[in-house]
């Protein structure tokens, strides 16, 4: 279409004898200028007649005429300059007529082929029709941008090109990219692929396939690379509490609080995002501290690439409803960065927002004052105002042989997305036995336990002293403690061989812990407070016996130690002891 409009022009140009023939402008009753909206131009009469025809079954307004040369020209008008231009805009817009139509002038065309019979340009003087009934009223209502500059030529495009900045160069090598049209390097020069690349642009865009940009069609092709920051309102935030500037989404989040190291930018509106500037003082090793502190956060799942350098590092969690993104460098005794809180699925908008952050990054003068927030909430899971990962169930557990195996409950175990010894060395299940409740865990990576189980081979006489250790309170006191009781029957209520009663009070985190006798032989684990569906008393317990733990480990390939000798320890050597044998075993979602 752009190519015949082209050669039409120069017809016209070349024709001087046509340009003298036109009459006096066509007006309006008040002497104003008339307009039309040419849309079309074919090189026969049939062919413009059927176009007209077509055009006229869902349009108002429009009419044919004969331009000379052989060419006739579909135009919709007359219009009013400024109502020319907005049926412009509004047409091209909802693709109702092609994007290079323009505004033309009463005297560019000659005899008028349609409507059959009529003959406007034979009436000096017209009544401007209204707006096409096809505009919403909506649309018609709405104020219009202003017109869209004349394009460049060619000559003119590459003149402008050539003004560009390295950087604005290869910005638009990334808008190609990213809109699916370029495969090449980044590297700033417009070569044969990235020519290639502008022409594909152009053709999918409705412009001339030249593989040169114009100004406006740069302009174009940047706005839609850009789109994906509309609404979340990019700006430069300075914060000179934390001493750092950066671009932020001003429209998701806002400022709220400080609680250092950080500044917590909390979400507005409906999107469920959030910010953290990070600022503190420190050398390389309060850094790395931080990056493990960071990775127990609710806010920081568990998976995800990450990575600690000399001074920086990488923390990226990706959970299923969240994905939480943090950079942190460290330079002159100071530690700052920032982390990123987006909705999964999103990842477009992340990526690009995450490139902004970083390439933003502005160190200002300062770090944190340590004392910011010092009347903010304080718990124990709370770190900085942040919720720390909690696991979904803990149990207690002891070390079962040389290499770290571990026995515990079967509830410990159950419904685990990933399981864990003393928080910080990840296990697998080797063997549950539902019938006892109790299972295996084998650790990923081999340990090397202070102290391993010895199994008592004697049978325990009735009301016998003994010690349960376990973790109570699911790790808040960072260690086992140790609970002393007595032996009440060697069979369960229904005397059941495989279990022993206790006088006992322990909590549901104590179950999977040893029973000790007094010389710190184990006697059996610790069951759940529960039996049968029904809770126990309190003070009343009940242990797996020795037998059928060892028939458990002997299917698991563990050879347990075992002991027939009787010492006697100390309750303080006892605790040790028992401490010593003693895991937290932890299940996560």
């Amino acid at each position: 279409m752009a190519r015949i409009v082209l050669a039409l022009i120069a017809a016209v140009l070349l024709n001087p004898i046509f340009a003298h023939a036109q009459g006096t402008p066509l007006t309006d009753a008040t002497g104003a200028p008339l307009v039309w909206v040419q849309i079309e131009a074919q090189p026969s009469l049939a062919e413009a007649q059927q176009s007209a025809r077509r055009y006229a079954g869902d349009l108002s307004d429009v009419n044919g005429f004969s331009l000379g040369r052989g060419w006739y020209a579909i135009a919709l008008g007359p219009y009013r300059p400024d109502e020319a231009e907005r049926v412009l805009q509004v047409y091209r817009r909802e693709g109702v007529i092609a994007r290079d139509s323009y505004i033309a002038e009463t005297s560019d065309y000659q005899r008028q082929f349609w409507p059959i019979g009529a003959n406007l340009l034979a009436q000096p003087t017209l009544a401007a029709p209204q707006a096409p009934d096809a505009l919403p009223d909506d649309v018609i209502a709405a104020p219009e941008p202003a017109p869209a500059p004349v394009d460049e030529t060619p000559r003119e495009a590459r003149a402008s090109e050539s003004l560009l900045s390295r950087e604005a160069r290869a910005e638009l090598q990334v808008a190609l990219k990213w809109a699916g049209v370029y495969g090449g390097a980044i590297d700033a020069a417009f070569g044969q692929g990235t020519r290639g690349a502008m022409a594909r642009w152009q053709n999918e865009n409705g412009f001339d396939a030249t593989g040169i940009l114009t100004t406006r069609q740069r302009a174009e092709l940047l706005a839609q690379y850009n789109a994906v920051f509309d609404g979340l309102g990019l700006e430069r935030v300075a914060d000179n509490g934390a001493g750092i500037a950066m671009t932020l989404p001003t429209e998701v989040v806002e400022f709220d609080r400080y609680e250092p190291p950080f500044a917590h930018y909390s979400p507005v509106g409906d999107l469920d995002a959030r910010v953290l500037l990070i600022s503190q003082s420190g050398d390389r090793n309060t850094m790395a501290g931080l990056y493990d502190i960071m990775q127990t956060l609710e806010i920081v799942p568990e998976t995800g690439p990450r990575g600690l350098e000399a001074d920086s590092f990488t923390l990226i969690g990706e959970g299923a409803l969240r994905i939480s993104h943090t950079q942190v460098w460290h330079r002159d005794g100071e530690i700052k960065g920032f982390t990123l809180i987006w909705p999964a699925g999103d990842e477009e908008r992340r990526n690009r927002l995450i490139q902004e952050m970083q390439d933003s990054f502005e160190w200002l003068s300062g770090t944190l004052d340590p004392t910011e927030g010092a009347q903010s909430e304080q718990r124990i899971d709370l770190i900085a105002g942040l919720e720390v990962r909690k696991p979904r169930l803990t149990r207690s557990g002891f070390y079962v042989d040389a290499g770290g195996a571990v026995l515990t409950t079967a509830d410990a175990v159950q419904q685990c997305g990933r399981i864990t010894i003393d928080e910080s060395y990840t296990a697998t299940v080797t063997l549950i036995d539902d019938a006892l409740g109790v299972a295996v865990l084998q650790p990923q990576e081999t340990l090397a336990p202070m102290r391993v189980a010895t199994f008592q081979e004697l049978t325990p006489r009735l009301m016998s002293e003994i010690a349960v250790a376990g973790y109570s309170y699911g790790g808040v006191l960072g260690g086992p403690t140790v609970t002393f009781g007595q032996v009440s029957d060697l069979k369960g209520l229904h005397g059941e061989s495989h279990l022993k009663r206790l006088a006992l009070a322990s909590l549901d985190g104590d179950a999977g812990g040893p029973v000790l006798d007094a010389g710190g032989a184990v006697l059996g684990m610790l069951l759940p407070h529960e039996l049968d569906g029904r809770s126990l008393p309190d003070g009343v317990s009940f242990a797996a016996t020795n037998g059928a733990l060892q028939d458990v480990l002997a299917r698991g390939g563990i050879s347990p130690r075992k002991t027939s000798q009787v010492d006697t320890l100390t309750p303080e050597s006892l605790t040790d002891h028992a401490s010593a044998m003693t895991v937290l075993v932890s299940c996560w979602e």
